[in-house]
């Protein structure tokens, strides 16, 4: 059987649900904010995460409270398909892609709660059992690009492994410094990105640059509509690994080449039917895979690395705990690899 089909049969009551506001700076420089949502019946809850980026769009839901007609039971598919005919968004979206976001938040939930009303884990309804987790952690390095948030991480956690977003900043003495900490897993060139805060603009001198400096770093959505990268690139396909053109298995289907490895990140396929499509595609075809945050502040992080423990465990997971994120993250975080924390029953960790 396919993963979703272990899991669209669960029996799922829905009485109500409530929605909680979070917010914190993070160091990409901005303000995150989420909403968590609770999902309650049977007298139990389930929670998801919205990690929509854009503040607006939280506002305008959480100031519209539960609106939405969830109600009723059924099985985990019946509310899934409930879903399809409902509009999320009490104002239209920011962007079109949060649509996805704010459906694995309630897809997330409802998961979450159908677990905890049969009293099993999700490990347990998957036949798969928790592993440790490899994680690595995402960063900016400011501008100008500077070695400090490295250098200061690493002075209190020398373990850590990197996920780096590459600017047209980085200079040759930012990259020897990095090669020689010897801890840059990958490098993320954002070439997907259009009208955000990360957006990178830079040719093919950055990425001759950075991957000639760091010959063991996976390379993260690089710019291949630019000739004269996609050139470059041709010799180091086997390092090239996606992430935000990927929202379904069809996605990873009609990459320009077949990948060894993509970032598969739950909020960004948005049902649960479609992210269980992506994990088993990638198993049967023997695609790598690792997880990737979204800035979750709460339940959110968790799934995703109880997700990365059943699925793929040891890749350059993009899951660390959530202090890591802080501009100045606080001592005695949890290191890598991460212990298996599933709880007993329900779609959470720790």
């Amino acid at each position: 059987m396919g993963s979703y089909d272990l899991l669209a049969d669960l029996p799922l009551e829905v009485e109500g649900y409530e929605l909680e506001g979070r917010e914190r700076d993070v160091s990409s420089g901005f303000t995150r904010l989420s909403t968590i949502v609770h999902l309650r019946g049977g007298g139990e809850e389930g929670q998801g995460e919205d990690v929509t980026y854009d503040g607006l769009d939280h506002v305008a839901l959480q100031d519209a409270g539960p609106i939405l007609p969830l109600a009723g039971s059924g099985g985990f598919a019946d509310f899934a398909a409930k879903l399809d005919d409902l509009d999320l968004f009490p104002a239209e979206p920011v962007r079109d892609v949060s649509r996805l976001y704010r459906r694995w938040a309630f897809e997330s939930a409802a998961l979450d709660l159908a677990l905890r009303q049969a009293g099993r884990s999700l490990g347990d309804v998957l036949g798969r059992e928790p592993r440790p987790v490899t994680f690595v952690v995402s960063l900016r390095l400011g501008e100008p690009a500077s070695m400090e948030p490295v250098r200061s991480r690493l002075a209190a956690y020398p373990d850590l492994r990197f996920k780096l977003d590459p600017t047209e900043s980085w200079d040759q003495e930012l990259v020897d410094a990095l090669a020689d900490t010897g801890a840059v897993d990958s490098v993320d060139f954002k070439g997907h990105y259009h009208g955000s805060i990360v957006d990178q603009t830079g040719g093919r001198d950055l990425y001759e640059l950075v991957v000639g400096a760091l010959p063991e770093a996976w390379i993260e959505d690089p710019d291949l509509g630019k000739p004269d990268v996609d050139e470059f690139l041709t010799a180091h396909r086997e390092r090239i690994t996606w992430d935000a053109p990927i929202h379904s298995m069809a996605d990873i289907e009609a990459l320009p080449f077949a990948p060894r490895m993509v970032n598969l990140k739950p909020s960004r396929f948005g049902a649960l039917e479609a992210v269980c499509a992506a994990f088993d595609h990638c198993a049967e075809h023997d695609i790598g895979a690792y997880g990737g945050g979204q800035f979750e502040l709460a339940v959110g992080r968790g799934q995703i690395q109880y997700l990365a423990s059943l699925f793929h465990p040891d890749g350059p997971n993009d899951v660390a705990p959530a202090g890591f994120d802080d501009p100045s993250p606080a001592p005695g975080l949890q290191t890598s690899p991460l212990a298996p924390a599933a709880a007993p029953t329900g779609f959470r960790w720790g």
